[in-house]
């Protein structure tokens, strides 16, 4: 049984408006392609668990032993075509990650990943990428991955996979790729087979992750047209949880805007992942 954390959530009864940035967003298209004959190496990693995560896991050899499968695998540039829309696309512009690609990556880490979830408590089940920024030489693609990795005896669900595609433009070539579970208190979800029950659970692992290239490298790339990382992260998460869609008000600032706008407070519980699929 897939862990269910319990959010009392203290909601204002408020007209239903979804704020963004106002930010440019460049509307030329362009094309995307990679030269599908080169190679490019990747460095696979996976920390220790440790002891952040749940204490009916802790004895759990499987968990505990959790390593990367191959520290180093090169892999063709056509691997990287999964991640790349079949179509021209403009700065800010969403598109589905071709699934085989990613399975081959992920296996770099595991040998059992896989892309339906065991459990999943919504419409979270996916993968996309965005186009964030461009110029005449780089292209950089934002991305995110929900999957599990099958273990022995249970899984092994990351809240998500997520990182950069940089395109060389010019050589059709993988600039920098990284594609990493990203640090929280708590990171990844856990279901352990255990005495003819399933357990569920949730803990942090410091890094798992796949890469190519030095995690500086976008630092002082210039683009020509753009959107920031957090607007293109915002309409990743939005094809994954409606529940984002609402505009969430801050616990201290409720009870002042209900007073303000003359309008109920409602206590509701809600469960289930809302942001990740780490619960």
């Amino acid at each position: 049984m897939r862990k269910l954390t319990v959010c009392f959530l203290i909601l204002l009864m408020m007209s239903g408006q979804i704020y963004a940035s106002e930010q440019s967003i460049d509307k030329t298209k362009i094309t995307l392609k990679l030269d599908r004959t080169s190679e490019i190496l990747i460095n696979g990693n996976i920390d220790p668990i440790g002891d952040a995560v749940s204490d009916a896991f802790k004895d759990w050899e499987t968990l505990k032993n959790l390593r990367v499968a191959e520290p180093e695998k090169y892999y063709s540039t056509s691997v990287f075509q999964a991640f790349l829309p079949k179509k021209p696309v403009s700065v800010g512009e969403l598109w589905r990650i071709n699934s085989k690609g990613v399975i081959t990556l992920l296996k770099q880490l595991h040998p059992k990943p896989n892309l339906t979830l065991h459990i999943n408590a919504g419409d979270s089940l996916g993968l996309w990428a965005c186009l964030r920024a461009y110029n005449d030489i780089y292209a950089d693609i934002v991305f995110r991955i929900h999957a599990e990795f099958v273990l022995k005896d249970g899984w092994f669900t990351p809240s998500q996979f997520t990182g950069h595609l940089v395109i060389d433009r010019i050589q059709k070539k993988v600039a920098f790729f990284e594609m990493y579970v990203p640090e929280g208190t708590v990171n990844f979800d856990v279901n352990r087979k255990l005495h003819g029950m399933r357990i569920a659970g949730a803990g942090y692992c410091p890094q798992m992750e796949l890469r190519t290239g030095p995690k500086d490298f976008l630092k002082d790339i210039k683009f020509t047209e753009a959107i920031t990382q957090k607007a293109a992260e915002r309409a990743l998460i939005l094809r994954f949880y409606k529940s984002q869609q609402i505009n969430w008000v801050p616990l201290d600032q409720v009870l002042e805007m209900s007073k303000a706008q003359q309008k109920p407070i409602h206590a509701i519980s809600i469960d289930g992942p809302l942001i990740d699929e780490s619960c």
